[in-house]
Parts: structure tokens; C-alpha cells; sequence
């Protein structure tokens, strides 16, 4: 039997104390201090419950609304939302393209499931948001589809991140980790190996912008994600991991920013990547800004995940065909290589009035069948163990045999239902000392923490 988690006496006095401590917090937006409220609102003891009897199966035809993302593959998609409705004629997909940008994409998607939209059916949700989604009860329990002896078959950090309170809530689409693509070309010309430190890749660059200064002047030594949003905080986890620092203390109750590793790791980004191997234009890429920058040619190093590999390889995309490397993300001198942990999950909302049509679509995308075509077709990498063995997913991503071993080790991010609020802070913080050289490093990291902790110890308490 289950361990039945504690109840919570939701008196208006404690409401009142909780909304008024997270409105305090200096600089926070006013969704961030109600999620905290949400969260005790709708915590462990509802999140099984559903507002809507199941709808038996029927060979009427039934539409299923998914949200995703604008695809950077369509073609690949496309066929497989096909091939399912080939299988199933009686399902068919209707597909919402959300944001690309997974920050605007959670707030478009929670928007619905706060609202109990009983339209929406199936939804990708980012590694870091199962607890989050089981807490509130918008997401629909999966153990009774996916097994045990099932989930045996994937990456055990794909599956650790579907997980919340010994349930889990979503099935793994593929695995992201962060990795590091660089111009073979180049670094063979100037007669360099892959970098392992961050400040030998950093002697590369800059040895390698100044014999291309004139053949190539838009050059540039980096090319990474540091806008204000989810994507910084994935890497600048990889710069603090490899100086052995950490965002949260080991149990986790603590924020960790201001370790002297962790200062010295954004200290660094600071002064080395930002200020001498990008341009003040880095501090508004995404991943799709970032990667055009490298497509063009007008960056030796780049750090994206495993689907570059695709679009750097296509001509109708990229202009370095076949002059492209990647390897193992760098790490200080006294660290250890860290990449972040990325991915999508298959989810289910616990308002769909079809989850068992639903979970027949999650079954059919999660398929080794499906996951080898995406593996192929959009370089997307399998969580599924099984295809890293297969020859046609290798021919098609030779990569993948060496980089085994990260998807294996790659770093989870802070997994808490209050997320989003420590992220928020979390991408304030670090924008804000990356673009303006004259802020304190400490100062800023000590109100960080602080607010952190407050959040924390909010609901750890309760």
C-alpha cells in the first residue's frame, strides 16, 4: 500500500500568512507568489483525484487536443502523427503549437490546466515539471499504463524525472543533455584537439579568432544560451557543476549559490565567455538563435543539445556541412565534465475525458519503432536503451557511441513542485550579473539565496 502523505488544515490564516510572505518576496512576479499558494492548494492529498468519469472506449471517432511545440522537424512529425492515426482511424491528433521557448510554453500550458480545460488531452511537459503537475493534480498518474518491468527499458534518469511521491507522471520522449559542437575544420587547421577545460577551450578561441580575424570577421569564439529563461539556468548549471559547485545543498533544503565554487563558475562566464568570446547579442539567444549563429559559420564553439547534430548536417539549413565536431561538454581543472539533463515527456491530462485513447497515443510515440524514426529522422536521441545498440540509429548519429555515457550521468535540475518560482530566480539572477559587468557577484547571490530558501523552507515546512 502506498504511504499516505500528510494532510494540510487550510485555515484562512495561513493563507493569508502564505500569500502575504510570497508577495514579499522583492522582485518576484505576482504568478510566482500565487503558484505557492496553488501548490498547497492542490498538494499530494488531491492530486489523484479527477473531476471527470473516463468515457469508455468507442469506435466513434474521438480528437485528441495535444500541445506542443513548433516542431524542428516537421517533416518527422508529421509522419508519425500519420502512422498513428493509420493505426488507430478512429483518433485523430489536433496539434496547438505552443512557444518554442519552454518558459512561455509552461505558462500557455498551466494557464489550460488551471482552467480543468477538458479539451486538452496530451501535453509534452519539460523534465523539470512532473512534481510540479502531480502536486497541482493536473496531471493524470500513469502507473497503472506504464509498469514497472516497462519502465526498465529506459534511461533510469528519463524515468527518475517522471516521477513524484513514488508515482509517475509522464513517459519519456527522448533524452536532452547539453553537449559541445565545435568546427572540426577549424580546430584541425590550428592543429587542436576537442577542448576538456573551459580554459583551454577559451585558448582555442581566441588563438583561432585572431588567424580568422580578417578571412572571417563576424567570427566568433561561443555561441550558448544566456537570455533570461530556462535555458540559462541549464547552462549555467553546467559551467557550476564542473567546478564542483551546485545550485541546492546535497539534501536539497538549501540554496548553494553562493558556495565559492558556484561564484567562481559565473564569475568566469562572466569575464571569459560573455566579454570575450561572444557578443552582448549572446544575452538574447535561445537555442534557435544560438545554433543559427554556429549554422552560419560565426562561431568556433557552441553548446547545444543532441538535435543540432541534424540541422548541422543538413544543407538546407546549415553552411558548415560535414565541418562539424561535438564532444563532451568542458570542465574546470579541478572538476568533473557536467552536462544538464533535458528531455520531454509524454503527459496526460487528469481532465481529459479520453485518457485511454490518450494513452494509446503516449504508447504508439513512445514505441521503439517511433523512437528509432525520430532518432533517424530528427537526430533526436533516444531514451529508449535498447537503440543506442541499434547499427541504423548509429550510422545515422555516430555520436551517440561515444556520448552514451553522458546521457547516462546527466545532471537533473532542482526537482521541487515550487519550480518555477526557484528558476525564476534562479534566471534573474544569473542574467543580471552576466549582463551588467559592474554587479557585485556576492551581493546578488546572497538575495537569491535568500528568497530561495524562503521558498524552501515554505514548503518543506508545511
Amino acid at each position: 500500500m502506498d504511504r499516505q502523505p500528510a494532510t494540510l488544515s487550510l485555515t484562512p490564516g495561513l493563507l493569508q500568512s502564505v500569500w502575504s510572505m510570497a508577495s514579499n518576496l522583492r522582485r518576484l512576479s505576482s504568478w510566482a507568489a500565487g503558484l505557492v499558494v496553488a501548490a498547497l492548494l492542490f498538494n499530494a492529498p488531491f492530486a489523484h483525484c479527477r473531476d471527470f468519469v473516463a468515457e469508455p472506449r468507442a469506435s466513434s471517432p474521438i480528437t485528441l487536443h495535444f500541445v506542443t511545440w513548433k516542431a524542428d522537424h516537421p517533416r518527422a512529425w508529421d509522419e508519425a502523427i500519420q502512422r498513428f492515426e493509420q493505426v488507430h482511424p478512429h483518433i485523430h491528433i489536433k496539434r496547438e503549437i505552443a512557444p518554442h521557448s519552454s518558459t512561455a510554453y509552461h505558462d500557455l500550458l498551466t494557464q489550460k490546466l488551471r482552467n480543468r480545460d477538458v479539451s486538452l488531452d496530451l501535453f509534452f511537459m519539460d523534465v523539470i515539471w512532473p512534481a510540479e503537475f502531480a502536486a497541482a493534480g493536473w496531471a493524470l498518474p500513469l502507473d497503472e499504463y506504464f509498469p514497472q518491468n516497462e519502465r526498465e527499458n529506459f534511461l533510469p534518469a528519463t524515468i527518475a524525472s517522471g516521477m513524484y511521491r513514488h508515482h509517475i507522471y509522464g513517459v519519456p520522449s527522448r533524452i536532452d543533455s547539453g553537449m559541445l559542437y565545435y568546427r572540426k575544420d577549424l580546430l584541425e587547421k590550428y592543429g587542436f584537439l576537442p577542448p576538456a577545460t573551459w580554459n583551454e577551450m577559451v585558448r582555442q578561441a581566441q588563438a583561432i579568432l585572431v588567424g580568422e580575424r580578417t578571412a572571417h570577421p563576424l567570427l566568433r569564439g561561443y555561441s550558448g544560451q544566456f537570455k533570461q529563461y530556462e535555458g540559462l539556468v541549464c547552462d549555467m548549471l553546467e559551467f557550476v557543476g564542473s567546478h564542483n559547485g551546485s545550485f541546492l545543498t546535497d539534501d536539497g533544503r538549501r540554496s548553494n549559490l553562493t558556495a565559492p565554487e558556484s561564484l567562481q563558475a559565473v564569475r568566469f562566464v562572466r569575464e571569459q565567455i560573455i566579454q570575450q568570446l561572444a557578443t552582448p547579442a549572446a544575452l538574447t539567444y535561445q537555442e534557435s538563435e544560438s545554433l543559427a549563429v554556429f549554422l552560419q559559420g560565426n562561431a568556433v564553439f557552441h553548446r547545444n543539445w543532441p538535435y543540432a547534430w541534424g540541422l548541422g548536417n543538413d544543407p538546407r539549413h546549415s553552411k558548415i556541412v560535414g565541418k562539424i565536431g561535438v564532444t563532451t561538454l568542458p570542465r574546470f581543472s579541478e572538476g568533473r565534465s557536467t552536462a544538464a539533463l533535458g528531455g520531454w515527456l509524454y503527459g496526460i491530462s487528469a481532465y481529459s475525458r479520453h485518457p485511454d485513447e490518450a494513452w494509446a497515443f503516449v504508447e504508439f510515440m513512445a514505441s521503439p519503432e517511433m523512437q528509432k524514426h525520430f532518432a533517424i529522422h530528427a537526430s533526436l536521441a533516444p531514451s529508449r536503451l535498447a537503440l543506442y545498440a541499434d547499427p541504423e540509429v548509429l550510422h545515422a548519429n555516430p555520436q551517440y557511441k561515444d556520448l552514451f555515457p553522458v546521457f547516462q550521468t546527466a545532471r537533473a535540475r532542482p526537482r521541487t513542485p515550487v519550480y518555477p518560482i526557484v528558476s525564476h530566480i534562479f534566471q534573474r539572477y544569473f542574467s543580471r550579473v552576466l549582463a551588467f559587468p559592474e554587479t557585485d557577484i556576492r551581493e546578488e547571490a546572497e538575495e537569491a539565496d535568500r528568497k530561495i530558501n524562503r521558498f524552501l523552507a515554505l514548503f518543506r515546512d508545511l
